[in-house]
This record gives structure tokens, C-alpha cells and sequence, in this order.
């Protein structure tokens, strides 16, 4: 049994807002969804064993990468980044309403962290022991994971769309649009079976129309398509 199984109903407080697990694949992949008041930061960080990636949800975040301080750049919504293990970051909400974020995790190994500062005291510290965790009903932002043989599950946040489901050919994931996806599970190879990208990465949904072109889907791909919602007619007017 998973340990970290008991945080996936839980909001787990923290000193610049809270986090909640949206999806979960055992060991394998989390994905959290992160609140960050306004002008908080996380500590800036790394994890020497697992990547992280994100998409940015709503509001404006300024990304620190490395230990210099002068090494950062401010992001708006469905902007996406990767980093690689052992890659020292921070997240800063620079918008007055704060600002919602996916946090994608590979694997789930809770107490891979080390911190190198932090504005809250937390320097020596690991991840939030189950003290920080308070139980409430989020179930508006959960999302189940669908049978392979089901349609899509669904999720809608303020003005974002979110929508997971198994794709098995890349003309049903490629849409014209400036939306984000994220590979959950499976993972795109050559024609000699290497892998070109494999679950945990967040891109463009179009960059999959250029891979298209030259590489295929190995196994059913998870994918958690990411998009704005358009604009009702009335709001037009």
C-alpha cells in the first residue's frame, strides 16, 4: 500500500497557501492542484529523484530556477514548464488574486525534497507531516480516472477546461488551439521502439501534430488536455 495514499483526501496547508491531489496513479504520477496567495512564495527547492512538471491554471507566477535569484521568468495562464531532477526552484504568485497551478509529480515519493531557503522557517524541513492536512470536501476538484474503454472525465475550473481520457491515435488528441496536454500514462516512441516522450511531460497540444509526423503511440496515452473556455455569445456583445 501507497503511504502517501492517505494525503489524496486532504487539503495540505501550507505557509503560502494549500495544495490538493487531483489525480493519482499509485506510485507512479501525481498530479496536485496548488493554490498560492498573492505574493507568497514556495521555498526554493529540488528533487534529486523524481521531475516535476507545471501548468500554470490562472493568474501570473514568477518561476525562479537555480540558486540565482536573477534567473527567473513570469508565466501566465496554461503556460507549462519541466524540470528535471535535482533542478533547484520556486513559484511566486505575482497576481493580486493569487494564483491556481498543476504540479505534476514523477514518481510520488513525498519526502524527496531538499530545501535550500525559505521565507517561513522550513529550511531543514521535509514534506508536511499528516498535522498539515485538513479534511474537506474537495470534490469539485478531483478527477477520476477513466476506463479505457470510458469516455472522458471531466473537470472545469473558473475559466479552465480540463478533460482526461485514454487516446490511441494522435488525430483524436491534435486540436488547432493554444491548449496544453499532459501525458499521464504510456508514452510516444520511434520506429525502433525508443522512447521519444514518456509520462510526467506537459506540452503544447499542437506540438503533438508534429510528432506526429514521425513517431507513434505505444500503448493507449492518458492525456490531460488543458484549455481556456470560449467565450459565451452573450459575453461577446
Amino acid at each position: 500500500m501507497n503511504k502517501y495514499k492517505g494525503y489524496d483526501n486532504k487539503v495540505v496547508t501550507k505557509p503560502w497557501g494549500w495544495e490538493h491531489t487531483l489525480i493519482r496513479l499509485g506510485k507512479k504520477l501525481e498530479v496536485l492542484f496548488l493554490q498560492l496567495d498573492y505574493n507568497k512564495r514556495t521555498s526554493l527547492h529540488c528533487h534529486p529523484q523524481k521531475k516535476t512538471a507545471f501548468v500554470i491554471l490562472n493568474g501570473r507566477v514568477k518561476v525562479q530556477y537555480g540558486i540565482y535569484k536573477k534567473n527567473f521568468k513570469i508565466y501566465g495562464p496554461l503556460s507549462r514548464m519541466v524540470f528535471r531532477k535535482g533542478l533547484f526552484h520556486s513559484l511566486k504568485a505575482v497576481s493580486k488574486n493569487g494564483a491556481n497551478v498543476l504540479e505534476f509529480e514523477t514518481p510520488v515519493i513525498k519526502n524527496d525534497l531538499i530545501r535550500f531557503s525559505d521565507d517561513y522557517g522550513r529550511k531543514n524541513t521535509g514534506y508536511e507531516s499528516k498535522n498539515y492536512t485538513l479534511d474537506k470536501n474537495f470534490n469539485y476538484l478531483t478527477l477520476k480516472i477513466p476506463k479505457k474503454n470510458q469516455k472522458i472525465s471531466k473537470l472545469k475550473f473558473k475559466n479552465i477546461n480540463m478533460e482526461l481520457s485514454y487516446k490511441k491515435k494522435f488525430s483524436t488528441i491534435i486540436k488547432n488551439d493554444k491548449s496544453t496536454s499532459a501525458i499521464l500514462n504510456g508514452k510516444i516512441v520511434n520506429e525502433r521502439n525508443k522512447t521519444v516522450l514518456n509520462y510526467g511531460e506537459v506540452i503544447k497540444t499542437n506540438t503533438l501534430k508534429i510528432l506526429a509526423k514521425e513517431f507513434f503511440i505505444k500503448k493507449p496515452l492518458l492525456i490531460l488536455h488543458i484549455s481556456k473556455s470560449k467565450p459565451s455569445k452573450k459575453s461577446r456583445h
